[in-house]
């Protein structure tokens, strides 16, 4: 039953994405005229040279590249691709017949920050989900599977080859909004896929870390690992303390650790994902005995 819920939840998930990605291209990018990069930069290049409408040249196109995939990186990539690919093109032709000649903003900023921020969400919903937009995510894979070219840097530049493609025919103030589209829809992107999962790692060292250590257990409520450490100095062994908590814990952990060793060494850094018991799993108390 939990594995059902949460196929179900997977398939909402990236169907709501790709809702809110075909909402982004109708209502913002398109009235405005804006170039972008992926699948849909290629159409939107294709509809201005040869008017072929968006939405059915994007469901023969992502289509192609879905039987490619298949092909190339098998069956277990192609299902968790094929739902993006019929998803997105047919929500962009619902709304292309809804919504017509709906336009919420002439303003060109407003629309090329509204597209990049859902893009940016509707991407970050389908990635989290664990599923892949398709499209042109398939090339860069292709070209690791073949070539092992890092997948990064051939999608960064399969990118800026379509929007040099479309800036041919846009005016530079358009190419410069359209960079502004998919600045704002990567770094959209990349804190959706974080949120949530960041959290903050303190290290501390100090010769009153039993004390340190026992106060983080009971006060905080988190974990404790002690590593095995050796000053570079004196060389003399020490005891180094290792704790992830959460953001708004570590004001409270500094304070407590400060009072009882003003002269403790310690080190707060960023941590980008945290998972196991306590974060990803509930918290489970065991005696010492």
């Amino acid at each position: 039953m939990n594995n059902k819920h949460t196929e179900l939840g997977t398939v909402a998930t990236v169907i709501a994405g790709n809702v809110i990605y075909a909402l982004a291209v109708k209502l913002f990018l398109m009235p405005a005229g804006l170039i972008t990069g992926g699948s849909t930069g290629i159409a939107l290049f294709v509809n201005r040279i040869w008017k072929i409408p968006v939405s059915p040249f994007l469901l023969v196109f992502n289509t192609i590249m879905l039987v490619w995939g298949w092909k190339t990186l098998g069956k277990k990539f192609a299902m968790t691709t094929i739902l993006s690919t019929f998803a997105y093109p047919i929500a962009l032709s619902f709304f292309e017949a809804v919504l017509k000649d709906v336009v919420l903003s002439e303003n060109t900023m407003l629309n090329a920050i509204f597209a990049g921020l859902g893009i940016g969400l509707s991407l970050g919903l389908v990635i989290r989900s664990g599923a892949s937009t398709g499209g042109m995510d398939i090339p860069p894979l292709v070209l690791n599977h073949y070539f092992r070219i890092p997948v990064s840097f051939s999608l960064n530049a399969m990118d800026l080859c379509i929007l040099l493609l479309q800036a041919f025919f846009n005016t530079p103030e358009k190419t410069l909004y359209g960079i502004l589209v998919v600045l704002v829809y990567t770094i959209t992107m990349d804190k959706l896929l974080l949120m949530g999962t960041t959290r903050t790692e303190v290290k501390v060292i100090s010769r009153c870390s039993s004390e340190i250590r026992q106060a983080i257990l009971s006060e905080i409520d988190r974990g404790v690992t002690i590593l095995e450490a050796r000053g570079g100095y004196s060389e003399q062994p020490e005891e180094m303390l290792l704790s992830v908590i959460s953001d708004r814990e570590l004001p409270k952990v500094e304070k407590l650790i400060h009072a009882i060793d003003p002269e403790s060494f310690l080190i707060v850094s960023r941590v980008t994902e945290v998972a196991g018991r306590g974060f990803t799993l509930s918290k489970e108390y065991r005696s010492r005995s």
